[in-house]
């Protein structure tokens, strides 16, 4: 990635994280060391009631399981294998999918299994200079599960409206949870997106001062950051797509009707973003065309100072070679008067060439 900071550009190396050892099992979870820790908190609800809990240990949830119609498991932290692993034996989770969810480089896609589907989508961070990340959904008969990289994400609104009961969160079933949250992922983009907007309209009023090195510098950065955008928020318009063209027992069809919406959404996205990115290569040709424009002003001046220049000089140094003894000499030389006609002879030549010049409309 390139960044832009007074005018200099810096190289950062985006770090891809590998999926644990190579010719290890496939479904094998290798976490990565860095990782925060693993921590479970559950959101249970019906029409009329509602429980939420810290879970320390997955044998606690146990006794949930089967107490609650709907039931929202949030993981956040992808550090603690021991803690994950025995979530996905409790719930049979594949475990092809179960690595995907802790190895955060996949693509937003969809995968059906025999009981259970598996999402992958990628959520906007705006406060982070737009990096994304991957939220992972494991969507089963009344349950939910939803693995997170780290704490802190999109969807206070939606716990929000579940606690309040506002809504048909606690009225329809875990599908339409899990498209309630796609639906806030999506919507993530939208502030950075704008914030992309603002700042091109910005540089568009700017173009005319004379920064322009450091504004190409900020186009460029703005370039990438839509490039980075793009290949977020393309693979969701699959993804979406395939929640609402496919067979799956698991999504009902009116969630399927809300789930067109956030298909809208993201091509409303994806609209923006190649709009802006058109947007900027225009702006990127503007400024260099003006940088041309007033180098090739700045040259018209000093070759116009140089060829008013070239017969004063001629003429100087004519009148200064100063031979005496021949009658071949310049006569001006004995004249009482002969310095101020150089001058007069020059500032004639001098009048001359800016008149045929403004003539010819060349200044």
């Amino acid at each position: 990635m390139v960044a832009a900071k007074n005018g200099v550009r810096h190289h950062t190396k985006m770090k891809l994280r590998r999926r644990g050892k190579i010719g290890s099992a496939p479904g094998t979870v290798t976490v990565d060391p860095n990782a925060q820790a693993t921590k479970i908190r559950v959101l249970c609800y019906s029409p009329n009631a509602i429980h939420e809990q810290a879970i320390t240990s997955v044998n606690d949830l146990r006794a949930i399981l089967n107490k609650w119609p709907m039931i929202w498991i949030d993981v956040s932290g992808l550090g603690t294998a021991a803690m994950i692993l025995q979530l996905g034996e409790l719930l049979q989770l594949h475990p092809l999918a179960l690595e995907d969810a802790v190895n955060v480089h996949q693509r937003s896609k969809v995968d059906a299994f025999v009981d259970h589907l598996f999402i992958v989508a990628r959520m906007c961070n705006p406060g982070e200079g737009h990096v994304t990340e991957q939220v992972s959904f494991f969507l089963k008969a009344g349950v939910l599960v939803t693995f997170q990289e780290r704490a802190g994400d999109c969807w206070n609104p939606v716990r929000e409206r579940i606690r309040a009961g506002r809504g048909n969160l606690r009225n329809l079933g875990v599908d339409y949870l899990a498209y309630a949250l796609l639906d806030a992922v999506v919507d993530s983009y939208f502030p950075t997106v704008d914030g992309i907007g603002e700042q091109l309209d910005s540089y568009d009023e700017q173009l005319e001062s004379s920064d322009s090195q450091a504004r190409y510098h900020g186009l460029h950065e703005v370039r990438h950051q839509l490039l980075g955008l793009r290949r977020s928020i393309r693979p969701h318009r699959d993804m979406i797509n395939e929640l609402i063209r496919d067979d799956l027992p698991l999504i009902s069809i009116e969630t399927r009707v809300f789930l067109r919406d956030c298909f809208d959404h993201v091509i409303q996205l994806l609209d923006l973003v190649d709009t802006y990115r058109e947007l900027t290569a225009d702006l990127r040709e503007y400024q260099m065309s003006l940088n041309s424009h007033r180098m090739n002003e700045i040259m018209k001046v000093l070759t116009v100072i140089s060829t008013i220049f070239m017969p004063l000089t001629f003429i100087a140094g004519v009148y200064g070679m100063n031979f005496e003894g021949s009658p071949w000499n310049l006569p001006e030389l004995h004249w009482r008067y002969g310095y101020f006609y150089s001058l007069g002879l020059m500032l004639a030549a001098l009048l001359g060439m800016l008149w045929y010049f403004r003539r010819k409309g060349w200044f």
